[in-house]
Parts: C-alpha cells; sequence; structure tokens
C-alpha cells in the first residue's frame, strides 16, 4: 500500500479547495468619516472597559459606550447618535441612544457626571467588571501623569507641541518628529512613516501670543513656543491637519487606522503644555571634505 499524500488544493478526502480572496476593507469617496472600523476600538486606561471613538462635529474624538441603550431614563444631554461615522450630540429619534463612557466610567472623576437610576444601575455594573479584572490581574488603572512634570526632548522640545495649522492652534500628542502617519496600509498595519518629510518644506517655531478662547477670561499677557505651519502651502497644510505623510497623501483610497491627534488648543485647559522659550537649535555640524 502507498501512502496517499494529499494535494495541497484538495482536503484530506479528496475534495476540492475553494480558495476565498482577500478583500481589503474600504471607505466609500463620499463618508464624511475615512475611519476604518478597526481603528475605532480601544481600552480605557482608568477602568480597563472597551470603548470605541468617534470623531464630533467639531473633529474632536468622544469615546463612547460601545454598546447602544434605550433612551428611557438617560438625560438628554447624554445621548449621542452616530451618522456616516460622525458622533451627534442628540438622539436620533429611534428610541436607542450611545452613551459617552465618562459618563459610565466607574473610576472616579473632577467632571460631573449625570445621575439617575438607569445609569447608576450601568456604572455598577462595569464597576463590578473592572473590579473583577482587577482582581485576576488582567488589568491595572494607569494614574494620569501631571502636566507639569511632562518631560522634554533632548533639545527642550515639548513633547506635546502647540502646532498651528491654517490659522488654527492645535495641540499635538507627540513632539513634532515623532507624529506619525494614521493611514492603512497594504499589509493592514498602520503606516510607521512620520508627517514630518525632509524633502518637503517643514515649520518654524516662533513665539505668539496667546489669545483666550470666545467666552473665556482675559488671559494674562504672554507668549507661547508654537510651530508654525502657517506658512506653508495649502495643500501641505492640510496634510499635516489629516495628519498622513506624503506617500499616503498621494493614495486618497487608503484609509485611516486611528483618529488623528490633535486637538483644538485651549489655553485655559492645556496650561500646562504651553512652554515660553522656544526649543533650542539643533546643534551646527561642519561639512566635511
Amino acid at each position: 500500500m502507498r501512502p496517499h499524500t494529499p494535494s495541497a488544493d484538495r482536503h484530506w478526502d479528496g475534495s476540492r479547495r475553494t480558495p476565498h480572496p482577500r478583500r481589503p476593507l474600504r471607505v466609500a469617496a463620499t463618508s464624511p468619516s475615512r475611519l476604518l472600523r478597526a481603528g475605532q476600538s480601544g481600552r480605557c486606561g482608568r477602568c480597563g472597559h472597551r470603548i470605541d471613538w468617534y470623531q464630533r462635529t467639531d473633529h474632536r474624538p468622544i469615546a463612547l459606550h460601545p454598546a447602544e441603550v434605550a433612551t428611557t431614563g438617560v438625560p438628554e444631554a447624554c445621548r449621542w447618535h452616530l451618522s456616516g461615522g460622525i458622533a451627534h450630540p442628540h438622539d436620533d429619534g429611534s428610541g436607542w441612544c450611545r452613551l459617552p463612557h465618562a459618563v459610565l466610567c466607574p473610576r472616579p472623576t473632577t467632571h460631573p457626571r449625570a445621575t439617575g437610576p438607569r445609569l447608576a444601575s450601568l456604572r455598577r455594573q462595569l464597576a463590578v467588571r473592572s473590579r473583577r479584572l482587577i482582581d485576576t490581574g488582567t488589568f491595572t488603572p494607569t494614574s494620569p501623569t501631571p502636566a507639569a512634570t511632562l518631560p522634554s526632548t533632548d533639545r527642550g522640545r515639548p513633547v506635546r507641541p502647540v502646532v498651528r495649522i491654517l490659522l488654527t492652534h492645535y495641540l499635538g500628542e507627540s513632539p513634532v518628529e515623532d507624529i506619525r502617519c494614521i493611514a492603512q496600509t497594504r499589509q493592514r498595519h498602520r503606516c510607521a512613516r512620520p508627517i514630518l518629510d525632509p524633502a518637503h518644506p517643514a515649520g518654524r517655531w516662533t513665539l505668539l501670543p496667546i489669545h483666550p478662547h470666545r467666552g473665556q477670561l482675559a488671559l494674562p499677557g504672554g507668549s507661547m513656543a508654537v510651530y508654525d505651519l502657517n506658512h506653508l502651502p495649502y495643500a501641505e497644510q492640510l496634510r499635516w491637519r489629516a495628519q498622513r505623510c506624503t506617500t499616503h497623501t498621494a493614495a486618497p483610497a487608503a484609509a485611516d487606522l486611528a483618529l488623528a491627534d490633535w486637538q483644538p488648543l485651549d489655553p485655559l485647559l492645556h496650561a500646562a503644555h504651553l512652554h515660553t522659550r522656544l526649543p533650542h537649535p539643533a546643534p551646527h555640524q561642519p561639512h566635511r571634505r
């Protein structure tokens, strides 16, 4: 008897294998959000529960509870709904809504939380699950680092820089040189290229006056270090705001795997991240002949 070695294109019983082609995730060109569903999930660092990140109408990110809940017993100020991948701060009249995670997070917070028997019951359920995760060692809560102890880079550049794009000040999540592209590669991973390209014109550090937001009290006079991109071409500033490298800017069909890290600067809320001195320039290295 001769041993029978099954062919690679057939199963063990001789039936033919049916190949299933891989279908890449795509985003419609008319979609208001370029973010893939695979890049929206995360976990709260305070309680360990799953959260879904979405963009609001003002382009700010918001963490929503992953499950829909009935609007009965939920205050109107806590009701959100999704439309085209964008989170809107009201319900859509369907009787169901999404809740911000900050409303249900069982960990203590300084922000006021809505009360009510429905929200209190959901908060208790999350608290029990969070305690179970901590007791089993699956999750360890992270305490936020005080802003006053945030380090700086080797040349004194702030870890969270203030960047001026299209006459608007934003607060970044990492140093300018470390801001990564958020587009999806062909291997379905996040692009590892930085958006700062040496082959393209870069921004410049400058001191600009601190202006309060509309409705805020006047701030004491002073200046802040800003990485200014306002002198760059319009298309280049759009590339920075979209947080895309030069390669994926030329490939608009590529979707995003993460939300852009920019936060509109609030001088009062982000006061600890405002630097009054310009970063030290890079040391001059003489040319070798």
